[in-house]
């Protein structure tokens, strides 16, 4: 059977129209933002990432027919409505403090000394709201102001920083980069130090797998191969003593 004769076997889906930046285009139902842009000819190149709802690069403002509201999503994850008005946002430009983790003081006024407009936030909760992460961003950036470093950083650890927060805060905060000050230095100064990390790049350093890694790069291609797909990997949600069964590697 030819791919032609098969595709007329297909159940025929309902087309709908959506504009994308005030152009029309029929687009069947049942597909994402980002798939309707590319069944409607545009060739995405950038804002793609991961096509699954993690990387936050594909930022949508969109409105629906009856509702007065501006809204937003991930264009991976949002599916078209008839007569969706779509605008992609490349990026949402915000000011981004920059500085020296190795420098900062971690008290508990590191947040209104980099950033001081989340001053301004006025407890709305519009970010917590455009959130495509289900992120409760508004008891994070609450958290900022206390100055709890632990809970600002613990709460805001699931932002891919989408900007979508942002485009929407009547404050005009940065939320996202107020999060990602929050996790370095949480990281840098209060989070338990990993011993087990600093082993192993002790061991790195004393040249351990110099050897191993020649043999690898010196194997063709096709040996690598089932190399790759045999080797033992850790499982899911695996115990903190889990330990791969040959310690010829470690």
């Amino acid at each position: 059977m030819s791919d032609t004769q098969a595709s007329k076997l297909k159940v025929e889906e309902p087309l709908v129209p959506i504009f994308v930046m005030g152009k029309r285009y029929e687009i069947p139902a049942s597909l994402t933002i980002q798939k309707a842009l590319e069944y409607a000819g545009y060739q995405l190149v950038r804002g793609v990432g991961c096509r699954g709802g993690i990387c936050g690069a594909c930022g949508t403002v969109y409105r629906v027919p009856g509702d007065h509201s501006i809204k937003v999503g991930l264009a991976c994850q949002t599916v078209v409505e008839r007569d969706m008005r779509i605008a992609v946002i490349p990026f949402f430009p915000v000011n981004r403090k920059v500085y020296n983790i190795r420098d900062v003081h971690p008290g508990p006024e590191i947040f209104a000394q980099f950033y001081p407009e989340i001053m301004r936030c006025m407890g709305c909760n519009t970010c917590t709201k455009s959130c495509p992460m289900d992120i409760n961003t508004m008891e994070y950036i609450s958290a900022a102001i206390r100055g709890d470093i632990e809970k600002a950083a613990n709460l805001s650890f699931d932002c891919v920083m989408c900007g979508l927060c942002t485009a929407r805060c009547p404050g005009e905060l940065a939320q996202y980069h107020i999060g990602i000050l929050a996790r370095r230095v949480y990281g840098r100064y209060i989070a338990p130090k990993a011993t087990h990390v600093r082993e192993m790049v002790g061991r790195v350093m004393q040249g351990r797998y110099e050897d191993g890694l020649r043999r690898l790069m010196a194997t063709p291609i096709e040996e690598l191969k089932p190399i790759y797909t045999k080797r033992e990997i850790e499982p899911e949600l695996s115990k903190d003593e889990w330990a791969p069964k040959s310690a010829e590697n470690l």
